[in-house]
């Protein structure tokens, strides 16, 4: 922002101390000296103070410990435990190098005191970015298996619908009510989740903490999953599913969170994402247990006994977890909210191999939460801040945009109907449950590369390159019910189209959401900003699951699978204006990722739609658009902050 004849002083925009405009009683041009300088202010869309105070946030989180002196880092180092009572010689050196370390950008080679081990399990963590201590394995295992959870209590409805809708007199398949009453009991958990359950997170993690969430949530689920093979008739499973939904709501809410707080930045993606793939698997496995059961035949007094082996065969996983959660560290982070350092670190210690490690980390996250504290105004409406800070609103907006569309391309469409969609495709039964399995291992396998493309291409590409192909597939499949009945070509036809279309689901958005969720929302709001992303992701899961026998009765299949490839369309259009990339930002430090007006963001996505077909389709040179960042709005003064510079992951905390 040039600074013209005649222009106020640039350094007045920001804050610094300007010529006061003082209008002059004997001059008649005051007024007009003024209008000038109210016209250029407006015209130059000049920040409110309040913006001005988050853009020095964004820049103090992306170094928050610049132009500190190795000296004075150490000294922090050693205050920090000196106020947080860690009196041990070992610690005390811990946080005095960690400190050191984590203000010169996690350059370390310039610190003398650290021993050959310290400097051995610094440079893995660049050059052997896999190679972490068991428990944060440990943590990730148990997120894992809380997403197993989740799998299964989704498709073991799958093949259990098929009988228990007989049973309960609900198996009329011309009959809009029967239809409805079919998707209304497939749906009660995920109405159960929107409406109460993912509301439940702050409060239980306020109480409980990250762990015992997890631990409650999973017992909830259990003892739902044994109450629904109880059931005998449709309003009794309604009851039992809808209570379902309270363990879901918190457990998906907070374990992407959990995984979250106790990764390195570096891994954080692909760690996160288990999420995502070990749900896929408890997918597999729900189907496994309905083809392992179909076959059971009833006992004496006990009608449809396979059913209910399928229904409570979920309960399985979550009593593991119950069992394991809390033999596993607590989130630092959680502790660091808290105020109890002495947790934090000793959780931290367990969570990496060196205690130099452990104290720079904590350090770090400790500075970075103390500057979200100063800036973020926690003591104000915390729900209010949503809509009226932009940077909060524009994460709201992308979070919503991709939990929306995990629901609204289909994927639990034939999740939870897709025995029913391949009989009326021509199946028998058990072929249909086995055509379900193998959606099912489609669905495992290729999730398995996003460990890697998660945060090799990063999550906006992801999405921008699989929205295209699921709509294409399911328009391929919804089409080849049009196939004549009775032909190999029909079958083969609809299979092949639901097996592609998991292909391309698995690794984009099939981890993505979660994943983007969980690291989009500062530390404060981040409970309830995932709470509102799960509640989204539960409420349009439910739309999905109530709708899809009457969609399939009114508009066919042919018209059900193509309504969803529309909506994939615009999926890619949503995420191409609105949703930023977050590839290996530290968690903190987004800030300045998401300040950026959305204006100009639609601006950023148009240029970058047509940079990949000028560029890659009709092969012009021609420069690549320049990615928004919201320091770039305004020219700081050199006693504030340096514009900012490029973003090395790899040199963060």
């Amino acid at each position: 922002m040039a600074s013209n004849s005649g222009d106020p002083p640039k350094e007045g925009y920001l804050g610094e101390k300007t010529e006061k405009i003082h209008p002059r009683k004997e001059s008649d041009n005051s007024d007009v000296s003024r209008t000038e300088v109210e016209h250029r202010l407006s015209k130059e869309n000049i920040l409110d103070e309040e913006y001005k105070q988050r853009l020095e946030a964004s820049a103090k989180l992306e170094n928050p410990l610049g132009g500190l002196t190795p000296e004075q880092l150490a000294q922090r180092g050693e205050e920090f435990c000196s106020k947080h009572g860690l009196t041990d010689e070992v610690d005390i050196r811990a946080f005095r190098l960690g400190a050191m370390i984590a203000g010169n950008m996690n350059k370390y080679d310039a610190v003398d005191e650290l021993t050959d081990r310290e400097r051995e399990v610094l440079d893995r963590e660049i050059t052997h970015k896999w190679s972490n201590p068991k428990m944060l394995y440990a943590v990730i295992v148990i997120c894992s298996l809380c997403a197993a959870v989740q799998g299964m209590d989704e498709t073991v409805v799958n093949g259990a619908q098929g009988f228990y809708k007989k049973q309960f007199g609900i198996d009329d398949t011309n009959s809009q009510r029967n239809s409805w009453l079919l998707g209304l009991v497939n749906a009660a958990p995920y109405i159960g989740c929107a409406l109460a359950g993912c509301w439940l997170t702050e409060p239980m993690n306020k109480v409980f903490g990250r762990r015992g969430t997890v631990f409650v949530s999973c017992m909830i689920s259990a003892l739902a999953c044994f109450w629904q093979a109880f059931t005998n008739t449709w309003w009794h499973m309604f009851i039992a599913r809808f209570a379902l939904g309270f363990g879901i709501g918190p457990k998906s809410a907070t374990t992407p969170i959990f995984a979250a707080e106790c990764s390195p930045p570096k891994l954080r993606g692909a760690l996160v994402m288990q999420w995502q793939m070990w749900t896929a698997f408890g997918i597999m496995l729900g189907y496994v247990m309905d083809l392992a059961f179909f076959a059971v035949p009833d006992l004496s007094g006990i009608i449809g006994l396979n059913w209910r082996l399928m229904m409570g065969s979920a309960l399985i996983p979550a009593v593991i977890v119950c069992a394991m959660v809390y033999f596993t560290p607590e989130s630092p982070r959680w502790y660091l909210t808290k105020n109890r350092y002495g947790d934090a670190y000793k959780s931290i210690c367990q969570l990496r191999f060196e205690k130099v490690q452990a104290a720079r980390d904590l350090f770090y996250m400790d500075t970075l939460l103390q500057i979200e504290r100063e800036t973020m105004h926690i003591g104000q409406s915390r729900f209010k801040e949503f809509l009226t800070i932009r940077r909060n609103r524009n994460a709201m907006l992308a979070s919503e945009i991709v939990m929306f569309m995990q629901q609204f391309c289909g994927v639990n469409a034939i999740a939870y109907y897709s025995t029913e969609i391949f009989i009326q495709g021509g199946f028998s039964t058990q072929s249909a449950l086995a055509a379900s399995l193998g959606f099912g291992i489609v669905n495992f396998l290729f999730a398995l590369p996003a460990f890697y493309t998660i945060d090799t291409f990063g999550r906006r590409n992801l999405l921008l390159t699989t929205f295209p192909l699921m709509s294409l597939f399911l328009f391929f499949t919804g089409f080849s019910f049009w196939i004549p009945e009775g032909t190999t070509a029909h079958v083969a036809c609809i299979a092949l189209g639901i097996y592609l279309y998991g292909m391309v689901y698995s690794p984009g958005e099939g981890p993505v959401p979660f994943t983007y969720s969980a690291e989009a929302y500062p530390l404060y709001i981040r409970p309830i900003g995932m709470s509102l992303a799960t509640a989204t992701t539960w409420l349009f899961n439910s739309v999905i699951s109530l709708t899809w026998p009457s969609l399939t009765l009114a508009w066919t299949n042919q018209g059900a699978f193509s309504w969803y490839a529309a909506w994939n369309i615009v999926g890619f259009f949503l995420v191409l204006f609105f949703v930023p990339e977050t590839k290996e930002k530290t968690l903190e430090e987004l800030d300045a990722v998401f300040s950026v007006p959305l204006r100009r963001f639609m601006r950023y996505g148009l240029a970058q739609f047509f940079y990949f077909w000028g560029h890659y389709v009709f092969r012009r040179d021609m420069e690549p658009p320049k990615v928004p960042h919201a320091t770039d709005e305004v020219e700081y003064t050199e006693h504030q902050f340096s514009q900012e510079k490029t973003n090395d992951a790899t040199a963060r905390v």
